[in-house]
């Protein structure tokens, strides 16, 4: 009888042993059934984000390719009635009676001119009489003088202009260097 005991006690280990087993294999593919799922929602979320990253990237290439394009817009509007003022000044018949008042009228586009670059960050950069400055102006020829300290700029045949704080031209000068001991003896 203890045998059978024994027996029928291992029966019930062995079914409590496989019916575990059962239960961990159930619990497993359940596991891994939900990590799928996971995996699959992960996974589209992934595409939708990559394909809204793509759109916004798409989005902001056209902005800056209309932004170069019609950037200017503003300026050019700006300056087109600085252009109508001066089609108008140019249309006038010039004689003796007016040429002042056309004088003045042009002189008035050009403030207006000079009005619209400053609104817009343009300015104009001084140059005459200040120390040659290589990172300001270019040196087109140089003049020797006593007017006027060596390496200063003498005359300014283009003037420089910034945007903002960047340099759109330097100032094509003249610089002064001291009169040369030849030139003295000439003068005399």
């Amino acid at each position: 009888m203890d045998s059978q005991k024994e027996e029928k006690s291992k029966g019930n280990t062995n079914d409590n042993a496989e019916r575990h087993d059962a239960d961990a294999d159930n619990k497993t593919e359940k596991e891994i059934e939900a990590l799928k799922k996971e995996l699959e929602k992960s996974k589209k979320d992934y595409l939708y984000l990559r394909a809204e990253f793509d759109n916004f990237r798409k989005q902001v290439l056209k902005e800056r390719a209309e932004q170069a394009k019609y950037g200017g817009e503003r300026v050019i509007h700006d300056i087109l009635e600085v252009m109508d003022n001066f089609a108008r000044a140019l249309s006038t018949e010039i004689n003796e009676k007016n040429f002042t008042s056309f004088k003045e009228g042009v002189q008035m586009i050009s403030k207006e001119l000079h009005n619209v670059l400053e609104r817009h960050g343009v300015k104009e950069l001084e140059a005459e009489g200040k120390a040659f400055d290589p990172m300001e102006h270019e040196a087109i020829n140089s003049e020797e003088t006593n007017e006027v300290p060596e390496g200063h700029v003498i005359q300014v045949l283009k003037k420089a202009y910034k945007l903002h704080d960047k340099l759109l031209r330097p100032a094509q000068v003249i610089v002064a260097k001291k009169p040369s001991k030849h030139s003295k003896k000439e003068g005399e």
